[in-house]
């Protein structure tokens, strides 16, 4: 994929996010026990797949992504790894 090629994919998939519009800061919370609310909306979320792998592509440290805190992020980067 060229690089021109993923940002029209990850600008694509943005535009579809069910995030869209809501105040940034409810997608980071102070703890992950405050995620409730964002997770709600990522439930929705049509292309919340490709946004959980931006962020584990990324690193995203901050923030509620695809319906995942950054704890479970790093489960998930942790179980990847295992199992490659």
């Amino acid at each position: 994929m060229t690089p021109m090629t993923a940002l029209s994919t990850a600008a694509t998939w943005r535009k579809r996010a069910a995030c869209q519009g809501i105040d940034p800061q409810v997608f980071f919370p102070e703890s992950d026990e405050d995620a409730e609310e964002a997770k709600a909306i990522c439930a929705m979320c049509p292309v919340r797949q490709p946004c959980l792998e931006h962020a584990l592509a990324h690193r995203e440290r901050e923030g509620v992504w695809g319906g995942t805190t950054e704890r479970e992020r790093r489960r998930i980067l942790r179980q990847r790894r295992k199992s490659a």
